[in-house]
């Protein structure tokens, strides 16, 4: 009797694991979809939309020229990825996408980046397109008004590591060690 009854709930279990496995099968894997349905303007004047992002590996960082701190900071660092990643950083593109398109114009943000490597790409556009562009990587920015009639904006400080294909890949924090993030880029170029 023992042996019956062990018989017929392996029998249940092994019927359990097959059924459980052909319903999660046909589930489809559904993932977030990040950088398109967004048109905006390089500082040369050309459009570029989410989609033209695809073909490379790319960073993706979202900040605003008059940012005291974290932006210049992290195109200064972002400079210094690609002087030590050498020939490989030819293969990398370096998006800048303002949050702040009332101040930052495709010329004005032309200039503000001369600072930086030239390889880094300046984006701007109006406030719907800067808006779907930062809905589409998940981005939170804020418009903050300060004492006197001026203001500053609140944004994610993360730059996003971005596969060829348009895939996310990971992220790189502000002011993370510098040789994990070296590891993370030459990991991104290699996929």
């Amino acid at each position: 009797m023992k042996y019956i009854r062990l018989i017929a709930w392996s029998a249940v279990f092994v019927l359990s694991a097959v059924l459980i496995w052909s319903v999660l099968s046909k589930q489809e894997t559904k993932f977030t979809k990040f950088g398109s349905d967004f048109n905006l303007v390089r500082t040369d004047g050309t459009s570029v939309s989410g989609n033209d992002f695809r073909g490379r590996p790319h960073l993706v960082f979202f900040g605003f020229t008059n940012c005291p701190e974290i932006c210049p900071t992290t195109l200064f660092e972002a400079t210094g990825w690609l002087e030590t990643l050498g020939p490989l950083a030819d293969n990398l593109d370096v998006y800048f996408i303002t949050v702040d398109p009332e101040r930052d114009t495709p010329e004005f943000l032309k200039s503000y980046l001369t600072s930086f490597d030239k390889r880094i790409i300046g984006l701007s556009g109006s406030v719907e397109e800067i808006d779907k562009a930062t809905k589409s990587y998940h981005v939170y920015y804020k418009k903050v008004k300060l004492d006197d009639d001026d203001y500053t904006m609140d944004h994610t400080a993360s730059v996003f590591l971005m596969k060829a294909d348009g895939s996310f890949m990971g992220t790189i924090a502000y002011q993370e060690n510098e040789d994990t993030i070296i590891k993370k880029l030459k990991r991104l170029l290699k996929k």
